[in-house]
């Protein structure tokens, strides 16, 4: 159950009384002056009282449903809050839950306006800190909270909302998202969602509903990623042959069999010319494959 209790304007402070002009002392013979009654106000006291205030426009006298009736220990409209998750990262995205309003009576009930109450474990939430809406038939519609004096954090439905209007015996439910900023403090939180109705004889509001509990995880903290590395590879050995001076050598090598071989034929000399491509090319693998396919000799 939760209760709100409506704030009442505090008394205005009389002004300091002036010194009263004296009075003539009555004529002998005179009747004296009649005592006040016993128990009678003075006029100081008298301009103390504050006259009563009305009710400021969405206070909870004005979002009283129509069906509620004062004094009554039953409420009108049942209220179940479930469908929630158990986690929200402050800083995080809205996350859904569902509150269903059951109205218990036999005619048709308007002007209901959810209340919803949210108490966390360290009492430091604040209400800046709390994103939520609801969804009407229309469209999202933020929630406004404020903090009370016991360390609560109140949400009326009820900026520019008409309310919700419930058949008899039917039930209605509300689609609400909720979430937390970036600094609001991890821990649990337990979330109240009522329609309250007044009582005559004390001026409170009363509600019932199912609590629904939570926890605020921490923000998450941001961790810089690796710089990639210039080069993964082994550096090249400052020794490494290079194969610029082999091709002379082969090529002095291959001009000595020819010499030696001159009249071998016309194929013999085709060979030795495809060495001395192959050697040109050592550094390009793919263009002497493809050399040597283009000046393959045919075969007679």
């Amino acid at each position: 159950m939760i209760m709100i209790t409506p704030t009442s304007a505090a008394p205005t402070s009389a002004a300091p009384a002036t010194a009263a002009p004296a009075t003539a002392a009555p004529a002998l013979g005179a009747p004296a002056a009649a005592a006040p009654a016993l128990g009678a106000p003075a006029a100081a006291a008298r301009a103390m009282a504050a006259p009563p205030m009305a009710a400021p426009a969405g206070s909870s006298s004005a979002l009283q449903p129509t069906c509620a009736t004062a004094n009554s220990g039953d409420f009108p409209i049942g209220t179940r809050v479930h469908g929630g998750p158990a986690t929200y990262q402050a800083g995080g995205g809205r996350q859904e839950w569902l509150i269903d309003l059951t109205n218990t009576t036999g005619e048709a009930c308007g002007n209901i306006h959810p209340v919803v109450v949210l108490v966390d474990e360290r009492r430091s939430l604040q209400p800046q800190q709390v994103r939520l809406e609801f969804e009407d038939s229309t469209r999202l519609r933020p929630v406004t909270f404020e903090r009370t004096d016991q360390d609560e954090n109140v949400g009326v439905f009820g900026e520019d909302f008409g309310g919700f209007t419930v058949a008899p015996g039917a039930t209605v439910t509300v689609r609400v998202r909720l979430s937390f900023t970036e600094d609001a403090q991890p821990g649990s939180v337990v979330a109240n969602a009522a329609v309250v109705q007044r009582r005559d004889d004390d001026g409170d509001w009363v509600g019932e509903s199912n609590d629904y509990p939570f926890t605020i995880a921490p923000a998450p903290t941001d961790t810089p990623s690796p710089s990639p590395s210039l080069s993964t590879g082994p550096e090249p050995s400052p020794g490494t042959a290079t194969p610029d001076a082999s091709p002379p050598a082969r090529e002095q090598k291959e001009k000595g069999k020819d010499d030696e071989l001159a009249g071998t034929g016309r194929r013999q000399r085709t060979l030795i010319g495809l060495g001395l491509t192959a050697g040109a090319l050592l550094v390009g693998g793919a263009a002497l494959v493809l050399t040597v396919r283009h000046i393959r000799p045919r075969r007679r």
